[in-house]
């Protein structure tokens, strides 16, 4: 198979899709690889770093939507991408599509097949291709609602861990999922008194097992959300359903409860937003004010640390890529249902439910398409 890694156009995205060792084991496997020149230079890798790996290097992102039968990227196709996209070809990325409606459009017209990162399964359950940069976001979370709570930066002037006689920020986490378990670590690793809601009590019980002291475990609900957060100084939202937009647990109007100078983080904006005051920002321009609450959307995080964020995400994506690289999606899927789950759009249709149900648009099961 012809695999064809493009540069990155999304706002200040610097990842790449694939690392130099991933490139090398696709052509150890007789594949072909082409990568866009300097597509690798963000996350520290040079041209010749592919070309020592095998790859061939080409100039622009047209021609290497040209030549690929599988794209390999990192965020989804934006506006200027649209047009590349080919009939039948697969795009192996992160699409999240039940939040960006004409995304959604653009891909049932190109007549393509996408496969999206963030809903192929385990079979536990878990989202192996969206755990590590759920890792990567859920740190970051608590890195940069910490330095956003410095007065220069519009928060409320507060230091995370506190310092001996002054008490230590408050921090309450919306999910306790990876994300959330992930910033919950951070916060507390600081000295935070930290609060993670969830609706699993299974899952609290884990956390309240596995958490040091200064974590605690709280059931999320309407009523305990809207007395909390006006004692807190850092809110994250780390709320996930596969694949579907993400719930409104934080409303515009109890923005009005909290103090002046709180930060929002909202890792869920990827899926729409947690927080209904949320929207896409860049990390040019990361942050807004309503309502005196300073708000973090930035849709790629781990964007701002493509080192750590590429290796990781190599290290869980090659797997799959060479399943679908060596026997074409349709029969790697059929062999590996969690795999098949990744499926979101085929050939004009979309074939993933909560997709189809976020936009009112038709859905074709699957198993139309694996006969």
């Amino acid at each position: 198979m012809i695999i064809g890694v493009p540069k990155e156009i999304k706002n200040n995205e610097n990842r790449v899709a694939l690392t130099p060792s991933g490139a090398f084991e696709f052509v150890n496997r007789n594949h072909k690889v082409y990568i866009q020149t300097m597509a690798g230079h963000g996350s520290g890798y040079s041209d010749d770093d592919y070309i020592q790996a095998g790859a061939e290097i080409l100039p622009t992102i047209k021609a290497v939507y040209d030549i690929a039968d599988m794209i390999m990227k990192v965020k989804e196709p934006i506006a200027e991408e649209y047009d590349l996209v080919r009939d039948d070809q697969l795009l192996f990325t992160y699409f999240h599509f039940a939040s960006y409606e004409p995304l959604t459009h653009a891909m049932i017209k190109s007549n393509a097949v996408c496969l999206a990162y963030e809903t192929v399964e385990n079979p536990d359950g878990s989202l192996p291709l969206l755990i590590p940069m759920s890792e990567v976001a859920g740190r970051m979370a608590t890195q940069e609602g910490a330095k956003y709570l410095e007065k220069p930066e519009g928060g409320r002037g507060i230091l995370l861990g506190g310092v001996p006689g002054v008490k230590p920020a408050n921090v309450m986490i919306l999910g306790g999922g990876i994300v959330g378990t992930n910033a919950a670590k951070m916060a507390a690793g600081l000295g935070a008194n930290v609060s993670i809601l969830d609706i699993s009590l299974p899952r609290l019980r884990e956390l309240d097992d596995i958490m040091p002291e200064n974590v605690t475990t709280i059931y999320s609900s309407e009523y305990n959300i809207r007395e909390m957060i006006k004692y807190q100084d850092l809110i994250i939202g780390a709320v996930l359903i596969p694949g579907a937009k993400a719930p409104n647990l934080i409303t515009r109007e109890m923005l009005k409860t909290m103090r002046p100078g709180t930060v929002l983080v909202d890792v869920a904006v990827d899926q729409g937003g947690c927080i209904e005051t949320c929207k896409p920002t860049t990390h040019a321009d990361p942050t807004f004010i309503v309502d005196d609450i300073l708000h973090y959307c930035v849709a790629n995080m781990p964007g701002a640390v493509p080192y750590t964020s590429t290796i990781a995400l190599t290290n869980a994506t090659l797997p799959y890529a060479l399943k679908l690289a060596t026997h074409g999606w349709k029969k790697a899927c059929a062999a590996d249902k969690g795999l098949a789950l990744g499926l979101n759009v085929i050939n004009g249709k979309i074939v993933y439910k909560a997709v189809a149900d976020a936009f009112n648009m038709e859905y074709t099961p699957l198993d139309d398409f694996m006969a």
